[in-house]
C-alpha cells in the first residue's frame, strides 16, 4: 500500500505508511490531504496511561501486510466480514505492523483500542538490503539519528498513538551501534515527553556487535538496547528456560520482557495456532510478558466453522490461560451498543438507516466480555447478532435457545472496576418476542471483598423464588416513562437506579427468563441493543446548532456517466468556543432541497438521508449525486454524546451548499 500519487490532492481519505527517510524528515505527511482524517479521536483513558506493574500481553496484528481494504479506508469500507479484533480486554498493547519503513496505525484501530484502555504502537522497521542503506543515512551522525527520532515522536503525538516498535533487522557496522543507541534512547525520551504513557519496544534483532542475530531471549547481547527503552520483544524461537532466564536478566523490569509467540507456528514454542496457550502457560508461570504475533491467522486460514466462532474460541483459550486484563466500566458515563465495527445494516435508535455492507473500526463500541462456553454446554446461545436490526450501529447481543418453565439462564456481559460514590442510573434496551425477558444482574464488592448480588428486574409481578432467591437485593427496572429519540416500537427501554456508596461494581450480567408460563423446552429469543450507566440526574446538554462552526472546503462539481451532477467536498465542524470531550461522534445526513430554503417548511427528521458516522471533526464526501431540480444540499451533523444519546436532527448543526450552476 503505497502513498497516493499526489497526497495533496483531495480524494477518498486513506491510511498509508511512510516509505522513505526523505519523506519522514521533510514532514511532508502533515501537508497531505489525508492527514487530518488520520488523526485519532479517542484519547487513551487516564487510568490506562501508567503501564500496569504485572505481566502483560502485547498483540502484533501483522494482517496481510497491513493497510488492506479492511482498514485503509479511514471513513469506512464495504466489507461486512472485515478482519477485526474485539477481545481488547485480553491485552495491554496493540502494535499495527507492516513491512514498510514507517507504519502509522490507522485511526480506526487506535480509536477501538483506546476505547478499551489498550495502548497502540506504530512500527519502524529496516530490513534487507534497502534497510541497510536506510540505516546508513539514519545513523550517519548522532544529529541525524536524533532528528529522525524526533520525527517519529512527532508523528505519534500528532496522530494520537502511543509509541513505537523498533525493528532493526539488518546487520550494522560496529561503529554504528553507539549512534543506534542514541537513536533508541532519544526516541524513548522524546516520545515520553510528548505522549504520556508512551512506549518504545525494541525487537530482538541486531545485537551489540552489529550482527543480525536473534537471541530469542534477553541477554548481554541485546540488553543495552533494552536498558534505553521500555521493553524488548524477543524473537519466537525460544526454549523452555529462556523466559525464566530473561526475567532474571531483566531484574526488577521482568514485566518489560515480551516473549514472542508466532500464532502461525513458525518455529515458535508450543507450535502456535490452536496450541498458542502452551507457550502462554509457560510465560505465565515464569511471570514475564507475552508478545502474540499474527492472531489474524484465524481469519487468513479460514478456521472453521466461521470467523466469529473461531475467533471467539481462539481468544477464549488466551483468557483461560491469562485471565481478563482490562476491566470496564471503570468510569462513568459508560455505554455500549455492542457494535464490532462492521455489519450489513446501520441503525440509529432502532431504525435501520442503511441496508448495505460496511466496516469501520472507529464505530466499535465497548465489547462485551462474554462467557467462554462451548455451544454444546448449554441449550442457550449468546452471540453478536449482525442479522437483525440493531438499536445503534450494526449489531446487538442476542440470547437464543430453549428454556423450561422455571429455568433461568445467566451470562456475564462486562467485568467492571468502578467505585460507586453517587447514585447511578442504569438504562438498557431490549427487543424480544414479548415473553422472553432480560434482567440485569450486578456483582458489587465491599471493601472487605464481600460480594452483594443485585438483580434489576423489569416486571414487579415476577418476584418469584426461582428468579430472586440467589440475590441479595432486588431492584425494579420498569419500562421507561420517557422514550429516547427515534426509539422504534420493537425496542423497550428499561431504567432503574442504584445507590451503594463505597462499593465497587465488578460485574454486569444478563438473566434470561420467561415472563409467563410456557411448555418445557420452549423457544427463547431476546436481544439487548444498548446499556448505559451514568450518574443519576446527570445528563449531557447538546450545544445549539449556532454554537458550531461548519465549513465546506475542496468543493468540486462534475458530471457522471449517467449525466447527473456530482459534488465532492470536505466538511469541517467545531465548537465556536473551546472543545468538549462529551461529544465523541457525529452522524452525517444530507437533505436535498428543491426550492428556496429560506421559504420552505421542511422537517429534517423525515427527509434527511443518512450518509455515515464518524468520530473525526471532518468528513469527505466523494462524487455525491445531485438529482435534477435540487437547488441546495443541507448536510446535517448530528452530534452524539459519550453516554450514547444524540441530538435531535432539527437542532443539529448543518452546512448548506448551493448546487453549482443553479
Amino acid at each position: 500500500m503505497a502513498a497516493p500519487s499526489d497526497p495533496k490532492k483531495p480524494s477518498v481519505p486513506i491510511s498509508y505508511p511512510i516509505t522513505d527517510l526523505e519523506t519522514l524528515n521533510s514532514r511532508a505527511y502533515f501537508d497531505s490531504f489525508h492527514y487530518p482524517f488520520n488523526i485519532s479521536s479517542v484519547p487513551l483513558p487516564a487510568a490506562a496511561v501508567v503501564t500496569p506493574p504485572r505481566r502483560r500481553i502485547l498483540v502484533c496484528h501483522d494482517f496481510k501486510g497491513g493497510y488492506t481494504d479492511d482498514d485503509k479506508w479511514v471513513q469506512g469500507g464495504t466489507n461486512a466480514d472485515a478482519y477485526a479484533i474485539w477481545h481488547w480486554y485480553l491485552m495491554d498493547v496493540f502494535v499495527y505492523f507492516s513491512h514498510y519503513l514507517v507504519t502509522l496505525p490507522p485511526p480506526g484501530w487506535i480509536n477501538a483500542a483506546h476505547t478499551h484502555g489498550v495502548k497502540v504502537l506504530g512500527t519502524f522497521i529496516t530490513e534487507w538490503g534497502k534497510g541497510r542503506e536506510i540505516c546508513n543515512t539514519l545513523l550517519a551522525t548522532t544529529e541525524s539519528a536524533r532528528t529522525y527520532a524526533e520525527r517519529l515522536a512527532e508523528l505519534a503525538y500528532m496522530l494520537g498513538f502511543d509509541g513505537w516498535l523498533l525493528n532493526m533487522e539488518v546487520s550494522l557496522h560496529p561503529q554504528q551501534i553507539p549512534i543506534l543507541k542514541e537513536f533508541v534512547g532519544h526516541l524513548t525520551q522524546t516520545v515520553h515527553n510528548v505522549v504520556p504513557g508512551s512506549l518504545v519496544i525494541w525487537y530482538d534483532s541486531v545485537t551489540m556487535d552489529g550482527k543480525l542475530d536473534y537471541q530469542n531471549q534477553l541477554n548481554e547481547k541485546n540488553k543495552p538496547f533494552f536498558d534505553l527503552c521500555d521493553g524488548i520483544f524477543c524473537n519466537y524461537h525460544w526454549k523452555a528456560n529462556y523466559p525464566k532466564d530473561s526475567g532474571t536478566v531483566a531484574g526488577d523490569r521482568r514485566f518489560d520482557v515480551y516473549m514472542g509467540i508466532d500464532v502461525w507456528g513458525r518455529g515458535t514454542y508450543g507450535g502456535g495456532q490452536w496450541n498458542t496457550v502452551v507457550s502462554l502457560d509457560v510465560l505465565k508461570n515464569d511471570d514475564v510478558s507475552a508478545a502474540i504475533f499474527g492472531p489474524g491467522w484465524v481469519y487468513e486460514t479460514q478456521q472453521l466453522p466461521d470467523f466469529q466462532t473461531a475467533q471467539n474460541r481462539w481468544w477464549c483459550l488466551v483468557e483461560k490461560s491469562w485471565g481478563v486484563l482490562q476491566r470496564y466500566p471503570n468510569i462513568l458515563p459508560f455505554y455500549s451498543n455492542f457494535d464490532q465495527g462492521h455489519g450489513t445494516h446501520y441503525s440509529v435508535g432502532g431504525f435501520p438507516l442503511v441496508d448495505r455492507s460496511w466496516n469501520n473500526m472507529s464505530c466499535q463500541g465497548f465489547q462485551p466480555v462474554l462467557d467462554c462456553k462451548e455451544s454444546s454446554q448449554s441449550s442457550m446461545l449468546v452471540f453478536n447478532n449482525f442479522e437483525d436490526a440493531s438499536f445503534i450501529g450494526g449489531g446487538s447481543i442476542t440470547c437464543k435457545g430453549s428454556l423450561n418453565i422455571n429455568d433461568i439462564f445467566s451470562t456475564r456481559l462486562f467485568l467492571g472496576q468502578f467505585t460507586l460514590e453517587q447514585s447511578v442510573s442504569l438504562n438498557y434496551y431490549v427487543k424480544s418476542d414479548g415473553n422472553s425477558m432480560i434482567a440485569l444482574k450486578l456483582s458489587i464488592s465491599s471493601n472487605l471483598n464481600q460480594i452483594t448480588q443485585v438483580l434489576l428486574l423489569p416486571e414487579a409481578e415476577l418476584l418469584m423464588d426461582h428468579l430472586t432467591s440467589q440475590y441479595d437485593r432486588i431492584i425494579l427496572a420498569p419500562r421507561s416513562s420517557r422514550q429516547d429519540l427515534f426509539l422504534a416500537s420493537d425496542w423497550v427501554q428499561y431504567e432503574s437506579s442504584l445507590t451503594m456508596n463505597g462499593y465497587t461494581l465488578t460485574e454486569v450480567g444478563l438473566l434470561c427468563y420467561f415472563k409467563k408460563p410456557v411448555d418445557d423446552d420452549s423457544a427463547y429469543n431476546a436481544s439487548i441493543g444498548l446499556i448505559r450507566l451514568q450518574i443519576s440526574e446527570q445528563s449531557i446538554e447538546f450545544p445549539s446548532a449556532n454554537s458550531w462552526i461548519t465549513e465546506g472546503e475542496n468543493i468540486s462539481w462534475s458530471t457522471n456517466n449517467e449525466g447527473l451532477r456530482t459534488v465532492s467536498l470536505k466538511i469541517n465542524w467545531k465548537l465556536k468556543e473551546g472543545t468538549s470531550k462529551a461529544f465523541e461522534a457525529c452522524n452525517i445526513y444530507v437533505q436535498k432541497v428543491s426550492n428556496d430554503i429560506n421559504k420552505s417548511d421542511y422537517s429534517t427528521t423525515s427527509t434527511a438521508e443518512f450518509l455515515a458516522t464518524t468520530k473525526a471533526g471532518v468528513y469527505y464526501i466523494s462524487a455525491f449525486e445531485v438529482p435534477s431540480g435540487v437547488t441546495n444540499l443541507i448536510f446535517v451533523i448530528q452530534v452524539c454524546a459519550v453516554d450514547g444519546t444524540f441530538q435531535e436532527l432539527d437542532q443539529s448543526p448543518r452546512y448548506q451548499l448551493a448546487v453549482g450552476g443553479q
